[in-house]
């Protein structure tokens, strides 16, 4: 009786309009006459792997370190063996021919070594292709045949009451999937420095389902689920977190060419349209951003920007506010064209501006392989608060492991890499492809405190 009533229940929501209704045409019932999506897990599940991170932090002080007493028998802190880490996590196959696995960045931000596990139980060591924190996305590359990715769907169609389907690997259990419906879209505020368009939903989304899939029924990629709200660290409370598919692949699209992202820069302070505001500025819109302020020598002031102005729209895309032009603005690359909508004396006026470059851009961690020179290195894209910015291009170095073949032989954190055996380098891509070029001694030429020094380490 209870299961024709859940059936009766479905073909009603079938006929519903829109896409919910839509998407739950998938749960049919089966031979068993029970109504079911496990065709459409079966289709997609391949394509969802766990990912286990070991990383390692310098040894802890004991009170024993501390005595006076027990110093003379102990060896020096910097003598003892690093600790070793491991998190689970989850990820998402989403190019099967070149292996490439989206997840999140704080899956892997501080690993040493990453594998990946597949649903047939195979194991590879996966490469990182880079990382964006900004976003908290991160892309892996795994070399490996007979792999399954996940269809792409829009996320910009997703409309709240969407029922969709989340799978990961929560608490390092193994594959999981609980089910939902979108509760919200475009959340912000998790992280107020990143760039944020969350999809909310009440899929269950507990640790470790980071980096997995948050998929609608008609078996589509939507999101990569990524946080979660809960009361003292705690488990899921039905309030879980998504990066839209559609922000990921922009973002894998940078990581994978540059190893890193570019972001445009328009050069405003702003703030968001209150209805205060709005009075005092004489506008009759609702929602928008408000020039408080505008840098010289910027894309924006070579558009005619003013404080005071409303800026309404970019690309004909209406701006609900300031964390929703930063965002638009965020993840547009350097030079991209965009078209400025904003209102001016009560009269709508339009301009059509350039992008800078952003910079400050993010750091990467170098490969974990032993083979790799820079192991254990992390570099980051040099930018304005660092002493060498306008006197040389290069990469900077902003944490180096101790006891690394690089920290031997010398390197140090806040070191500018500038060129790799003389080839000059201004992006970590550059350096990569120096690297896989170079013969069995590396050299790098290495800006320090105002001066240039050579730094030779041998693979």
């Amino acid at each position: 009786m209870i299961g024709r009533v859940v059936l009766v229940l479905l073909m009603a929501l079938g006929v519903a309009s829109g896409p919910a209704g839509a998407q739950f045409a998938a749960a049919e019932a089966d031979a068993r006459g029970i109504p079911t999506i496990a065709p459409l897990i079966d289709a997609i599940d391949d394509a969802v792997v766990n990912i286990s991170v070991v990383s390692e932090r310098p040894a802890q002080l004991t009170p024993l370190f501390r005595d006076p007493f027990f110093q003379p028998f102990l060896p020096p802190l910097e003598q003892l063996p690093p600790q070793r880490q491991m998190s689970a996590g989850s990820g998402v196959i989403v190019d099967a021919e070149e292996g490439y696995v989206l997840t999140n960045n704080h899956v892997v931000e501080n690993a040493d070594e990453i594998r990946i596990t597949l649903r047939d139980n195979r194991k590879f060591e996966a490469e990182l292709i880079g990382r964006d924190p900004a976003t908290d996305i991160a892309v892996l590359q795994i070399e490996a045949d007979d792999l399954t990715d996940i269809p792409l769907g829009d996320s910009d169609d997703l409309r709240v009451g969407d029922f969709v389907v989340a799978i990961g690997n929560p608490f390092g259990l193994g594959q999981t999937v609980t089910s939902g419906i979108v509760s919200a879209l475009g959340r912000s505020g998790i992280n107020p420095e990143g760039y944020e368009d969350f999809i909310q939903t009440d899929a269950s989304i507990n640790p470790g389902n980071s980096g997995g899939a948050l998929v609608t029924l008609d078996g589509r990629l939507v999101g990569i689920n990524t946080a979660i709200i809960a009361p003292n660290g705690g488990g899921n409370v039905g309030i879980g977190f998504a990066v839209p598919i559609d922000m990921a692949m922009a973002v894998m699209e940078q990581l994978v060419e540059f190893g890193e992202v570019q972001r445009g820069r328009l050069g405003v302070m702003i703030q968001d349209l209150t209805p205060d505001l709005a009075a005092a500025l004489g506008v009759e819109a609702e929602t928008g951003a408000v020039v408080s302020s505008v840098e010289p020598d910027t894309p924006a002031d070579a558009a005619g920007l003013a404080a005071g102005d409303v800026i309404v729209a970019v690309d004909d895309e209406a701006v609900e506010g300031s964390a929703d032009l930063r965002q638009k603005i965020g993840l547009r690359r350097p030079g991209e064209e965009v078209q400025i909508a904003y209102l001016r004396d009560q009269e709508r006026r339009t301009a059509v501006v350039r992008l800078a470059d952003a910079g400050g851009r993010h750091a990467t961690v170098r490969g974990r392989d032993s083979s790799d020179v820079l192991a254990g290195v992390r570099l980051s894209p040099l930018d304005r608060s660092h002493p060498a910015w306008g006197e040389v291009d290069g990469v900077v170095v902003t944490e180096i492991a101790p006891g690394s073949r690089a920290a031997r032989a010398g390197l140090e954190a806040g070191d500018v890499i500038t060129a790799v055996n003389r080839r000059p380098v201004d992006s970590i891509r550059d350096i990569d492809r120096a690297l896989e070029e170079a013969p069995g001694a590396v050299a790098l030429t290495v800006w320090r405190e105002g001066r240039l020094i050579l730094v030779v380490l041998r693979t």
